[in-house]
């Protein structure tokens, strides 16, 4: 990090400790490995609602604005600015917009709900006490999490990550994914810290948590069966809320939505109104988002990242979905697993061999995934390898039909948003279904 970059970003986070210091803010803060995003933006859909902060009039609520949640990005939440990128100007209006909120009173959000990550060692411990959260929410930590080969173990990462938690205020609530024994394990942690009293809210599909999802069916349109999205049964304390998804698929939406019911829960909000704030949300891009295909095929768009536990996932749920024509992945190369790399796309190359009919790989260490199917059972024309996203793109055209099921997905480096691009039946609409179409990221290679 050069010199001018440490200088902002120390200014930036001074500026985010006066602000909360001066407005104190309701602060909810997610954290995970997986769905920190849409979870995020599903706690944000019922928060917005009458108010939770203190009393019942509508709430002003903020969220961190797509995935800002690095030591720059979360600075940038509190202040209410946009990325400036590289533009030494955009900088310099976004550290007087921060200062004008010190020195003069503004209208300020009642609520801030805020991603946080952990890229590197400390990104989490340097924020979270002076963040001090009054909710924590852990989402699901994976066994071998992106962003691992920064850190010397997983257990770093979980480490990293628990320190959210551990920072919420005293009377606070830490909302937990209660599938993962690792994830659930932070409850145990938090139970030894005698320093705070902390009401836990774990969340998921088993049995034993206190927010449980249940009865979950995949949504369908016309007599073809194109999946539109997705129904469940929110349960809690006796209570059954419906919930309705459009646009999205998969568990871990019924994970995103099940925590959002449990901060709604946590702060006193009825059935009724969580049922129908989560009717209102809006899948974000990249993130096993259902988009119409060229064809009459339908696209499983989950472009944003990925990691080792996300594919196993999304591979799930194309499991699970009824297709009158092929099942096609499109998998890029998993980023940062370190020295995990080899073995997880290995192990992605085993399931994918049950699932699909065909397989497309895009990056070097995908070469691994395609190899490994192979060996397990797919037949070698229906196995193919690509460089680059724009190769496989370019390859996958002539092969799409109608009733195909396209799931696309690689880390944000390898692009494959490219290939969702290509495969759209509304190209022009890229911008507003796709991830990564700012100018920023069109002009990079």
């Amino acid at each position: 990090m050069s010199l001018l970059k440490k200088i902002v970003v120390a200014l930036l986070i001074l500026e985010s400790r006066l602000i909360l210091r001066t407005y104190k803010p309701f602060v909810v803060a997610v954290t995970g490995s997986v769905g920190k995003t849409s979870t995020k933006d599903a706690i944000f859909a019922v928060l917005k609602s009458p108010k939770v902060c203190s009393d019942q009039h509508m709430c002003y609520v903020r969220k961190s604005e797509k995935s800002l949640n690095s030591e720059i990005g979360l600075p940038l939440s509190i202040i209410g600015a946009p990325n400036s990128w590289h533009s030494i100007i955009g900088w310099t209006r976004t550290l007087a917009q921060g200062l004008k909120l010190i020195l003069m009173k503004h209208e300020y959000p009642d609520c801030l709900v805020l991603e946080v990550g952990a890229d590197h060692p400390g990104d989490i411990k340097k924020v979270a006490p002076w963040l001090r959260p009054n909710i924590a929410v852990i989402t699901r930590i994976s066994r071998t999490p992106v962003h691992v080969e920064f850190f010397p173990s997983p257990e770093h990462v979980f480490e990293e990550k628990i320190s959210l938690a551990l920072a919420v205020r005293n009377e606070g609530t830490v909302v937990l994914f209660g599938d993962d024994e690792k994830t659930l394990s932070v409850k145990k942690v938090l139970d030894q810290s005698t320093k705070k009293q902390r009401n836990i809210i774990t969340y998921g599909i088993s049995e034993g948590v206190d927010v449980r999802g249940t009865q979950k069916k995949i949504i369908y349109e016309d007599q073809e069966r194109y999946p539109v999205g997705m129904q469940f049964i929110a349960e809690y304390k006796g209570l059954q809320i419906p919930v309705k998804m459009l646009g999205g698929l998969g568990t871990p939406y019924m994970y995103t939505l099940l925590a959002a019911v449990a901060v709604g829960q946590a702060q006193g909000l009825t059935a009724d109104l969580i049922g129908r704030a989560l009717h209102e949300y809006e899948v974000p891009p990249g993130r096993m988002n259902i988009i119409m295909g060229i064809n009459g095929s339908t696209l499983i768009d989950d472009t944003y990242n990925s990691s080792p536990d996300a594919v196993a996932s999304a591979l799930e749920t194309l499991t699970e979905i009824t297709a009158s024509g092929t099942k096609i992945a499109v998998l890029g190369d998993m980023m940062e697993l370190g020295q995990y790399a080899s073995e997880e796309h290995r192990t992605v190359g085993k399931h994918v061999a049950t699932v699909v009919g065909r397989l497309v790989t895009v990056g070097q260490r995908s070469r691994l995934t395609a190899q490994e199917a192979l060996a397990n059972g797919m037949s070698s024309d229906k196995v193919s390898s690509f460089d680059t996203a724009e190769e496989a793109a370019a390859f996958l055209v002539p092969f799409i039909t109608r009733g195909d099921i396209v799931l696309v997905k690689g880390s944000q480096s390898v692009r494959m948003e490219k290939i969702t691009k290509a495969l759209l039946h509304e190209p022009d609409r890229a911008g507003e279904l796709l991830v990564r179409q700012e100018k920023e990221w069109l002009e990079k290679k």
